[in-house]
């Protein structure tokens, strides 16, 4: 299965690299990550892509990372339907206090456009 894997460094977005690299290497899954600007972080895209490439390297995965420009969302959609992605990855879904899940935009964004699968990683 060919995966973009959407990250921009909040927990959630790590926590999803960390599931999805573990899948890709049990599934033999094409794994593309896309290091994407988020304004809820706090880290660079440096810091973001040195985390991602140690934990690519740690699961010895051959997966290609790129860096995203533009809206994160509208990124995200548009590199899945021009390079034919099956499937997009994104972190997000935090509980309220009242039991509902909260989604950030990027990840609302990408889950209302995309015309492939997206998996929600919380």
């Amino acid at each position: 299965m060919k995966v973009l894997l959407g990250i921009g460094g909040t927990d959630d977005s790590l926590a999803a690299l960390e599931q999805t690299v573990d899948r890709a290497v049990e599934a033999g899954d094409d794994l593309t990550i896309g290091v994407v600007d988020n304004p809820a972080t706090e880290l660079s895209r440096e810091e973001v892509e040195s985390r991602v490439r140690t934990v690519v390297d740690e699961a010895e995965l051959d997966a290609e990372v790129r860096h995203l420009d533009g809206d994160p969302g509208s990124a995200l959609v548009r590199l899945s339907e021009e390079e034919g992605f099956d499937k997009i990855v994104i972190g997000g879904g935090q509980r309220s206090p009242m039991g509902k899940i909260k989604i950030g935009g990027i990840a609302e964004f990408v889950l209302l456009n995309a015309h492939v699968t997206v998996s929600l990683v919380r």
